[in-house]
């Protein structure tokens, strides 16, 4: 399937999930696919609201890119959700500032900490979430739907780049003079928290900096839990 027919798909399914679902949420990481979501439902004009998860140890030029798209998007606001203080200052008191080395457990609690409460509360109330997951990334995410059930979280969950190829994702983003974070001309490919990013080498796959001290099937931090295909009309 070409990009174009790609484009069409994703585009349309946008707006289904407007029309039947108006109080979606995109999650906004500002990584590249983020960054077509963003552009593509601010150039079809849908009111979908967006939020990012500030996490305290997120790269500055993951910040810079947040103003830019402030202000290349100012009738798209994102909302910014922090963790909470008081369990923040609890799992640094007692495992230090950088203690999610020290063990996959310790890892994905600093996760919960700082991306699935806040998360939690971003999607409350809420009947379905957007996310730029796409199949390629990951071994994890190699049979995702583009629509389903996430139970965890009680809602639908929508990818509406699914089957779309990292050249895509930056065809789209040049062609279109997308903002995008600096450190993807740096060999990050995968943004995430500063301490638990790093540029990748040659061949290496896509998301091998994210976590690079762990096993590529324990490299997810729980905000995309495996959902269920979608069963039964909604």
């Amino acid at each position: 399937m070409s990009l174009e027919s790609k484009l069409a798909a994703t585009s349309a399914l946008l707006q289904t999930i407007a029309a039947e679902h108006p109080d979606a949420v995109l999650a906004n990481s500002y990584g590249a696919e983020d960054m077509v979501l963003t552009d593509l439902i601010a150039r079809l004009g849908l009111p979908l609201a967006s939020f990012s998860l500030d996490t305290g140890r997120l790269p500055a030029e993951t910040y810079e890119l947040m103003q830019q798209v402030a202000e290349r998007y100012p009738g798209h606001p994102v909302k910014v959700y922090f963790p909470d203080t008081a369990a923040t200052e609890q799992y640094v008191n007692l495992h230090g500032v950088n203690g999610f080395y020290q063990s996959v457990e310790l890892r994905k609690s600093c996760c919960a900490v700082r991306k699935l409460e806040p998360l939690r509360r971003a999607l409350d109330g809420r009947s379905a979430w957007i996310t730029g997951l796409r199949r390629q990334q990951s071994p994890t995410r190699q049979d995702l739907v583009d629509k389903a059930f996430d139970a965890d979280n009680g809602l639908l969950k929508f990818s509406p780049l699914l089957d779309w190829t990292e050249a895509e994702v930056w065809q789209y983003l040049k062609e279109n003079q997308v903002p995008y974070n600096a450190l993807h001309d740096r060999h990050y490919p995968s943004i995430g928290c500063a301490p638990c990013t790093r540029a990748i080498s040659v061949g290496e796959d896509i998301r091998a900096g994210r976590w690079w001290w762990e096993n590529p099937e324990t490299k997810e931090c729980g905000l995309h839990a495996k959902a269920s295909p979608l069963k039964r009309p909604v």
